[in-house]
């Protein structure tokens, strides 16, 4: 978190960040740096580091897939379609008004992807689950592109919210997802049982007592509550849920309690290195935290794949 206060394009000390934080009055212009700008934008990057890293581990667990990632079940799709309609259709035009549009669309696309997912006998299972998510994506995806090919002010807007990034973004914003941010990751963590015992296949969790479907939803729910959050705050940041359980994963082993509770810490830590790194390549402007995180996760994912099997899972 010091570092996120402290480095940037214009550099301020550790002592002046402390004496910022004690001291509303104190630290001059790197004073006023420090609490307007960096101080937001850091805490907002650290909730939804978290956010992403907690629901990516989720749905790996969940979905026994592991390049599942907050994409797979159309969430990031159905946040930008209601981002993309609020702009064209009702004005929208700050963040503090994308929040609601994309976290209401983020909603209903994962209940959209579980409602039909669980039309066949079966029920909801990960195929069913995964395959629903990549037909609620693409469809999302297209309606979103038509729309924003029709209205060239809605293309300027969005592609501002659509890279990712954590400049501007209000701290009044973050403060009211709090609560389902926390809902989220309390729900998360106590998925953690569940997803152990669905590791081992259908039959074994149920013979070991889990009620599936129950379990399905609460994990369900949690990544909605996060992953909704966190692309309202941020926009669709990607790679962090894909990435960040596997480095996890190889940290605590298989336990998922453990897995969710690492995916937290290392997402915070990988989102506020990025928006650092970002600041400080090309001064005196910035590359946003979205675009920093997907041209890193690339090479860390292939490093992962050939260092060892994915299908761990």
């Amino acid at each position: 978190m010091l570092l996120g206060l402290a480095v940037g394009s214009r550099s301020v000390s550790p002592v002046t960040v402390l004496q910022a934080l004690i001291d509303p009055g104190a630290g001059g212009n790197d004073g006023l740096v420090v609490r307007d700008q960096r101080l937001p934008r850091t805490l907002i990057g650290l909730a939804v580091g978290a956010a992403l890293g907690v629901a990516g581990a989720v749905m790996q667990g969940l979905t026994r897939n592991p390049i599942a990632d907050p994409g797979l079940l159309g969430v990031n799709a159905g946040a930008s379609l209601a981002v993309v309609a609020a702009i064209t259709w009702f004005g929208v035009s700050g963040a503090s008004g994308y929040v609601w549009f994309a976290f209401a669309g983020a909603a209903l696309a994962a209940a959209l992807v579980h409602g039909i997912g669980s039309l066949g006998r079966d029920g909801p299972t990960p195929v069913t689950l995964a395959l629903v998510g990549a037909a609620v994506t693409a469809a999302g995806t297209s309606l979103t592109t038509i729309l924003l090919l029709t209205d060239i002010d809605t293309l300027d807007l969005y592609r501002f919210w659509i890279v990712g990034s954590l400049v501007g973004r209000d701290l009044g914003v973050l403060v009211t997802l709090l609560p389902f941010l926390v809902a989220g990751a309390l729900l998360a963590l106590g998925t953690g049982r569940m997803l152990n015992a669905v590791s081992l296949g259908d039959d074994v969790a149920r013979g070991l007592g889990q009620h599936l479907g129950r379990a399905r939803a609460a994990a369900g729910t949690a990544i909605v509550l996060l992953c909704g959050s966190a692309v309202a705050l941020a926009g669709p940041i990607v790679f962090i849920g894909l990435v960040v359980p596997h480095v996890a994963r190889r940290i605590t082993g298989p336990d998922h309690r453990w897995i969710i509770a690492y995916s937290a810490l290392l997402g915070s830590i990988l989102l506020i290195a990025a928006d650092v790194a970002g600041r400080v390549v090309a001064p005196p402007g910035e590359i946003e935290a979205g675009l920093v995180v997907a041209f890193a996760g690339a090479p860390v994912l292939i490093a992962l794949v050939r260092g060892r099997r994915l299908a761990e899972l």
